[in-house]
């Protein structure tokens, strides 16, 4: 039995938060980040491949566990909250999963559906790698699928623990890979 392969783009938290200067989450350097995602993310429309666009969102009106460690923050319709620039969804190949925690399938509904895509690899890419994105590629490989983090497309304010987390998911995870790896596989 030949096995297939069918990867979705997974863009983890691009939201004004972390890359509008000024947001809560704002941090020098992030920006390097900005072309290689952009990149991703034109090549994986123009190909069709499914994009998932993982969000953080919160409810104002009531208590949230997260905020017994972090202050209170992107709450829903909340400015630091909704997509940055031209990291909108469109098209119908794009969906969008709401999360409350750092992982984009911990309580969301992601695994089902990317399950019933017949998806089994996952490109993620976005802020901050050694949050977000290492949950995020931990939860995938939890969930059956194989994470691929393109080295360029995920940074941090926090560089040392960035690439020990890269290290963890090249090893245990999944795979850290070139932009141009990556790009070919939502080609």
């Amino acid at each position: 039995m030949v096995e297939t392969t069918k990867t979705a783009l997974i863009l983890v938290d691009v939201i004004n938060s972390f890359f509008e200067p000024g947001q809560p989450n704002y941090y020098a350097g992030v920006e390097a980040v900005l072309e290689p995602m952009r990149a991703l993310l034109e090549t994986a429309r123009k190909s069709g491949t499914i994009v998932v666009h993982a969000v953080e969102k919160h409810r104002p009106e009531f208590h949230d566990f997260e905020w017994n460690k972090l202050p209170v923050h992107h709450l829903e319709d909340a400015h630091d909250a909704a997509f940055f620039a031209d990291f909108r969804p469109e098209g119908p190949s794009e969906t969008t999963i709401f999360k409350r925690r750092f992982s984009a399938f911990f309580a969301t509904d992601l695994a089902l559906f990317l399950h019933e895509q017949k998806v089994t690899r996952v490109v993620i890419a976005g802020v901050k790698t050694n949050v977000c994105i290492r949950a995020s590629a931990q939860d995938a490989f939890a969930n059956g699928f194989e994470p691929v983090v393109p080295r360029e497309a995920t940074n941090s304010n926090r560089p040392h623990l960035a690439d020990a987390s890269l290290e963890d998911i090249d090893r245990y995870m999944g795979r850290v890979v070139p932009l141009q790896e990556a790009l070919g596989m939502l080609a």
